[in-house]
């Protein structure tokens, strides 16, 4: 394919309007990083939300420290 039969490099879709757009707005977001975890179905129908998976894993870690200094 010539260069003159490409559709412009730098040209956009029309459905791609980024005027109302806000530079750097997920910036501090996207440094911090993130971790995805993908539960089973049967696991995510326990737990509400993430601070309820939180604050199990907070207990099973309580638990196997308490575990760990009685052995």
């Amino acid at each position: 394919m010539s260069q003159e039969s490409r559709p412009e490099a730098d040209e956009m879709a029309a459905e791609y309007d980024l005027r109302g757009g806000i530079r750097g707005r997920y910036y501090e977001r996207y440094r911090q990083g993130t971790n995805v975890v993908l539960l089973e179905p049967d696991v995510a129908a326990v737990f509400r939300d993430s601070e309820a998976v939180n604050r199990a894993l907070r207990l099973l870690i309580d638990l196997a420290k308490a575990q760990a200094t009685r052995e």
